[in-house]
């Protein structure tokens, strides 16, 4: 068997609530640290006394009892952790760990009895229920009952508000009234604050925040006293948790907090903070109602019988000193405004505005504490002091685009991450590249664009039509970029080429490195937010992905970078292999579109078109009312169509015969095309 033994996931009851922690057994003492509240119970093995196993209602517990009478209980132990939990105490502690059973009868009546911090009901000596008289706030007495009341946790769901014991007519020990005797008892070991004697010091009308208005504080040696005009409130030092001193937001006034568990009450409303507020000039003279070698004494010269200060500086001192708690104050942080905090809400429901940020805590028991509507401008210091500290952070990369630009009327969305968005660019990337790599398209395309040109383009008709003959249409065939440019400018073009029929055989386009990522995690993010649908699957997939850590990221970079490689080589070799269409059935698909246009051509070559262009480039135009009877417009439309129409005859072929040229051959020159 090892030095020692650890428990995890062992309950501690606390004012009928089950909190729960880590409990670990060694040869020197029981170590108990509790999950919510942080609070460590260590028992020295030399102060044990006895070790009980018992059956509860989470399990199997164990009651532990020490020599100056305080008792712990811890439960959610398995049957089987009896055996090594039993060999562990009596090697290392030399003490029997025994097993008791509970009184499960039903019965109401039964003996109490007082085991130091306990009281016990028990029927037939096996005990029915027991009660920790530090959880009793009131007793109160009547003619043969004692009624108890209990301090109430917030935690628990359902609370035992007080138990009522009938106490038989009789005579208890020494002649006294049972019902007296029985109520002394219960008082001698409750937690029931009473202002007795005098207190150690006074401080008179501090201006608290929570709970708001003016109180006199008593300091008690176990308890301070806040006495205001309508409340009154009795704080046991044992209901501190921490204590804090902190700066205000205008470096002229300081907030002394205290921290309560259980926190103190006005009605329906807790307060778990006491926040009292002090202005730093505010001076004061104190003396304690002591005399100096009980100061001494009690306090070992954290105290002293006369001081004076700043009046915050008192008060902190005497309560770290009575409380016997660290105060904990600011550090080395700075705000953008120089101060020593940032302004920010809990656990308030309000508007977010792209003015303000969000900063969410989570710890390692997997608590969740969400600070909202902090400052935008403090957002690059508390990235720093957090970055500091070596913690996680999940949004990284958020800083580096506040730095690069800083509009005060962006859109909140903006840094979003669209997972549907990312995905289509990914794919029309990846299309295009594979688009780019057919070159029979590129082809067909330009020799539709030089028909059409020729077409459509005025000034291609104005050389045909001219007095220079041969020599315009020379010209003509020396600027195929004119003509383009032209066709650019009135993309008129009814025809649609048949889309291509996809290959079964043709390697997939690969995914991008988002897209792998998703196929990878889709049935987790499934499994871990159950009913989810498609469309938030999505959303939730794009606010993971963002908050991805960077050498995650990079591996999945990696991956769809190999992916692409892969596809790259697959496509190589399927051309290679003769893939897809053959290049007789390109030739083909390449002349079809050549020969429509051709016939278009001719038949749009007479007619109104003819007569609506005129003659030569010297003539004007005229109208049919100017046409003189002596020349018929037909005859002389004849007469100056027939050369242009037998010229622009040629001139296609000649082009035809360039453009086929040009297909086989990279660049031609201006003596090559004559």
């Amino acid at each position: 068997m090892g030095d020692t033994l650890e428990f995890n996931d062992i309950y501690q009851e606390s004012k009928g609530s089950w909190h729960d922690g880590r409990l670990r057994l060694s040869k020197q003492s029981v170590v108990y640290k509790s999950s919510k509240t942080g609070k460590v119970d260590s028992i020295q093995a030399a102060e044990l006394s006895q070790a009980t196993w018992r059956r509860v209602c989470l399990g199997h517990g164990i009651k532990l009892a020490t020599s100056n009478g305080h008792v712990y209980k811890y439960d959610g132990f398995r049957d089987t952790d009896f055996e090594k939990i039993s060999e562990f105490f009596k090697v290392n502690y030399k003490l029997d760990l025994t097993e008791k059973d509970m009184c499960v009868k039903g019965w109401n009546w039964g003996t109490a009895k007082f085991t130091g911090p306990l009281l016990s009901f028990d029927v037939n000596d096996s005990s029915v229920f027991e009660i920790p008289l530090a959880s009793v706030s009131q007793c109160a007495t009547g003619k043969n009952e004692v009624t108890l009341e209990f301090h109430q946790n917030d935690d628990a769901e359902v609370s035992l508000m007080e138990v009522r014991f009938y106490v038989p007519p009789g005579i208890a020990d020494e002649g006294a009234d049972p019902v007296e005797a029985f109520a002394q008892n219960v008082l001698s070991k409750a937690d029931v604050i009473q202002a007795t004697g005098d207190a150690v010091c006074v401080f008179k009308e501090l201006q608290c925040l929570t709970p708001r208005g003016r109180y006199d504080i008593l300091i008690y040696p176990a308890f301070l006293h806040l006495h205001g005009k309508t409340f009154d409130y009795k704080i046991p030092y044992t209901t501190v948790l921490r204590l804090f001193l902190l700066p205000h937001k205008d470096q002229r006034q300081m907030f002394f907090v205290i921290s309560l568990d259980p926190p103190i009450k006005q009605g329906q409303t807790r307060y778990h903070f006491l926040i009292l507020l002090f202005s730093k000039e505010e001076e004061l003279r104190l003396t304690l109602n002591m005399n100096e070698e009980e100061v001494e004494k009690r306090y070992e010269g954290k105290l002293s019988k006369t001081m004076s200060g700043s009046l915050y500086e008192m008060v902190s001192r005497v309560m770290k000193a009575l409380v016997n708690r660290k105060i904990t104050v600011p550090g080395n942080f700075q705000g953008h405004s120089g101060a020593q905090c940032i302004t920010c809400s809990y656990k308030a429901q309000g508007t977010t505005t792209t003015r303000s940020f969000d900063f969410e805590i989570e710890t390692k028991q997997g608590n969740q504490f969400t600070f909202s509507s902090i400052e935008r401008e403090e957002y690059g210091k508390l990235f720093d002091f957090v970055n500091a500290k070596k913690l996680n952070i999940k949004n990284r990369g958020f800083k580096e685009g506040m730095k690069g630009k800083n509009n005060e009327y962006s859109d909140s969305d903006d840094d979003q991450h669209d997972a549907y968005l990312e995905r289509m660019k990914a794919e029309g990337k990846i299309r295009e590249e594979g688009d780019g790599s057919d070159d029979s398209e590129g082809e067909t395309d330009e020799l539709e664009r030089e028909d059409v040109a020729e077409e459509y383009d005025s000034n291609a008709s104005e050389s045909d039509s001219g007095s220079g003959g041969d020599d315009s249409e020379d010209e003509g065939k020396k600027k195929p970029a004119k003509k383009t440019k032209v066709v650019k400018e009135r993309k008129e073009r009814k025809p649609r080429k048949e889309k291509k029929q996809k290959d079964a055989n043709a390697p997939k386009r690969p995914m991008s490195a988002y897209m792998l990522w998703l196929n990878s995690s889709r049935e987790r993010i499934k499994s871990e937010h159950p009913g989810i649908s498609i469309t938030e699957i999505s959303k939730k997939a794009g606010e993971m992905w963002k908050q991805i850590q960077k050498d995650d990221r990079e591996e999945w970079d990696r991956k769809a970078e190999e992916a692409k490689r892969n596809y790259e080589k697959a496509m190589k070799e399927y051309k290679e292999s003769g893939g897809g269409a053959s290049a007789p059935a390109k030739k083909e698909s390449k002349k079809k579109p050549a020969g429509k246009k051709e016939d278009k051509k001719r038949k749009s070559s007479g007619g109104e078109k003819e007569k609506e262009r005129g003659g030569g480039g010297n003539d004007s135009f005229k109208s049919r009312e100017f046409i003189s009877s002596e020349e018929s417009s037909s005859d002389g439309e004849r007469k100056r169509s027939k050369k242009p129409k037998d010229g622009k005859t040629k001139s296609k072929e000649s082009e035809d015969e360039e453009v086929e040229e040009a297909m086989t051959t990279p660049a031609t020159s201006e003596e090559d095309s004559d």
